[in-house]
């Protein structure tokens, strides 16, 4: 564990890191967009159309962030419930797995953290509230079965898109898209987690854990079932790697299988590999 550490630390906080601008930019577009005092939202009264820019916002930020120099090293998952859905694959190395949820885990908690500091009282108002995720007002079993659907459409996407020769480049802008029409349409039902560190970043300084269970169990099991629906059509080999982006000159510290390709180019930073 402690080999591994010091040879991928690096990918670590690059989840970290990762995860943490992406819970400071929702912070900061949501008390841009939500409280009261904004004028935004004294602009545009439409809650529909607010969580269009929300989702946008969010959706770029997802997209810049993939496709950013440390995503495309670590491979972008900033998620556990991504994380361990390609270790249940095979992708992952079990001590890669531990410290990756470790990182993101501290990193939305972290960006959270900062948010507060950056936007003090506006982000304890109740409009905002830490960007809580909690279910809507049809209630707890909705919220999880919301969760579990676009944790699957998800990962579905991703391993559908990402294991595609002409399309795998383009994964971290499906995915983007994806956050964004998520927002835009099933926020209301569950506040769109699907994402355990991202919702217990937010539950920690808010102190409100309600239904806090439901983001920690239904995303891990969207996603696993779209992982195990994925291998019974196409088979284990077809799951290539874990990195959402692997057409760049990144090392991978992943179980890649893209040396097993007929290629024009070197390989991307296949003399990391983790043994099979």
């Amino acid at each position: 564990m402690m080999y591994t550490l010091r040879r991928h630390y690096p990918e670590y906080l690059m989840e970290a890191a990762g995860l943490g601008i992406f819970m400071i930019a929702a912070s900061g577009v949501t008390v841009l967009v939500e409280h009261p005092a904004s004028l935004v939202r004294q602009v545009i009264p439409d809650p529909v159309l607010r969580r269009f820019m929300i989702g946008v916002a969010m959706g770029l930020m997802a997209i810049t962030i993939v496709y950013s120099p440390w995503g495309k090293q670590s491979g972008a998952h900033l998620n556990p419930a991504v994380t361990f859905t390609f270790f249940r694959l095979g992708k992952v190395n079990g001590c890669d797995a531990i410290f990756y949820m470790v990182a993101q885990c501290i990193g939305g908690l972290s960006g959270v953290l900062i948010a507060a500091m950056l936007f003090r009282e506006a982000i304890a108002d109740s409009t905002v509230n830490y960007i809580v995720t909690l279910p809507g007002s049809r209630g707890t079993g909705v919220a999880f079965l919301a969760e579990l659907i676009i944790s699957f459409g998800l990962m579905t996407m991703i391993l559908i898109v990402s294991n595609h020769a002409k399309l795998s480049r383009f994964t971290g802008l499906f995915s983007g898209i994806l956050v964004a029409i998520y927002i835009t349409v099933e926020a209301p039902l569950s506040g769109m987690s699907m994402n355990p560190a991202r919702t217990l970043a937010s539950a920690i300084p808010a102190q409100n854990w309600t239904a806090i269970w439901i983001y920690f169990t239904a995303p891990l099991l969207g996603m696993l079932l779209a992982a195990e629906l994925y291998v019974r059509l196409k088979g284990r080999a077809a799951v290539r790697c874990a990195k959402l982006h692997h057409h760049n000159h990144k090392r991978c510290i992943f179980r890649c299988g893209y040396q097993s390709l007929p290629m024009t180019s070197p390989p991307q930073g296949l003399s990391d590999q983790l043994p099979h």
